[in-house]
């Protein structure tokens, strides 16, 4: 019986999920699409300095970790003002 209800659950999450993500259009998709790729570059970009700052230390060391920082979160600032304007865009077609 447990079984039974965990897999009706599981459907009906899936189907709201499903129902939610058809309302976007393909153009919207492909900008949200763009802005995961500008947050996952950005992410890159800092792993990599991070993996240089361990290599170093003292105070060089806390400037690249500052850095790498200061590049992931203008990624993900820049990835959501990417992903908020094509929410803003397909809305107003609707």
């Amino acid at each position: 019986m447990k079984t039974m209800i965990k897999g009706v659950m599981l459907a009906s999450v899936a189907a709201m999920g499903l129902s939610v993500a058809a309302c976007d259009s393909k153009k919207e998709n492909s900008q949200e699409m763009a802005a995961d790729a500008v947050r996952n570059q950005s992410d890159a970009s800092a792993d990599m300095m991070e993996a240089s700052a361990e290599a170093t230390t003292g105070a060089a060391a806390d400037a690249m970790n500052s850095k790498a920082a200061d590049v992931r979160d203008m990624g993900d600032k820049k990835g959501d003002a990417m992903e908020n304007s094509a929410d803003k865009t397909d809305g107003k077609k609707m």
